[in-house]
């Protein structure tokens, strides 16, 4: 045994190596593409007999003539904000009620949840579409915000419901017995003790919301009001594609999700990985 784990740890770290390198070639080719004349690239960007690094499609990105990256980032935050801030707060309530209390029809409001999370976007998007034409929420802020946080609120709940499920009902029924309300109980004691699961369900919830492309497709049609990856694709031009250009793109709008990763990554592992443990 002695000689044989070393050995599987050898291959599962080669495996993992390889694994990784292979899901980061794609960001590495796109990365190199922004940096780089296309002349250096047009054989491939792994040949480095000219480098000449230069920033200068990032700059072109951020304030192109007729799209500018900058206002799709701004926007792209303006919607992923709030629709990952109200979801998270909704759905924490409503999976605590489903995780702690008992009500005639709460097995069938779940499996509704679950129902509905099962629905595909363009099968919802022309009721969705008619909904807000006929609230005066079509092509504005408002109207996407609340798009993204109905859709997120029944994955969240199903989430969080499983997470406070696992948590241990010591702390509430002692809080309960000094006088505690449900409020404060949930406020006080479950939500802060959740943290991990809450910003694993959140940042998950901002990474989706930042990438949408459908309902911000189908739902704004303002160019002042077009999200990043809306305006992505209309960077590639008329009848020249700068693929440098969409390159330098690309690696922006990825690179605000990454950061939240990055950021939040301790709460986002320990989120999953105590789920996970504790199931």
């Amino acid at each position: 045994m002695l000689l044989r784990s070393p050995i599987k740890w050898l291959i599962a770290n080669i495996i993992a190596w390889i694994i990784g390198i292979l899901w980061v070639l794609p960001f590495i080719g796109i990365f190199m593409t922004s940096i780089r004349p296309f002349k250096e690239v047009v054989h491939g960007w792994w040949v480095f007999t000219e480098f000449h690094p230069t920033f200068e499609k990032y700059i072109e990105a951020l304030f192109h003539p007729s799209y500018p990256l900058w206002r799709g980032l701004i926007n792209s935050l303006i919607i992923t904000v709030p629709s990952t801030i109200i979801p998270v707060i909704l759905a924490a309530l409503a999976a605590y009620a489903f995780a702690r209390f008992s009500f005639p029809i709460k097995n069938y409001l779940f499996l509704m949840m679950l129902f509905i999370m099962t629905v595909p976007q363009p099968m919802m998007i022309i009721p969705i579409f008619f909904m807000l034409h006929e609230m005066k929420l079509l092509n504005t802020y408002a109207g996407l915000i609340l798009v993204h946080s109905a859709w997120g609120i029944p994955w969240i709940t199903f989430f969080l419901r499983n997470y406070f499920s696992m948590l241990p009902p010591e702390l509430e029924e002692a809080a309960r017995v000094d006088g505690a309300t449900y409020s404060q109980i949930f406020w006080r004691i479950v939500f802060p003790i959740s943290l991990p699961g809450i910003i694993s369900a959140a940042v998950l919830q901002f990474a989706w919301v930042w990438n949408d492309f459908f309902f911000a497709l189908m739902l704004i049609y303002d160019p002042h009001r077009m999200v990043a990856t809306q305006m992505l694709p209309l960077l590639k031009g008329q009848y020249h594609i700068d693929w440098g250009l969409l390159s330098a793109g690309s690696v922006m709008v990825m690179m605000v999700p990454l950061l939240i990763y990055a950021l939040l990554h301790k709460y986002y592992i320990k989120g999953f990985t105590g789920w996970a443990m504790k199931g």
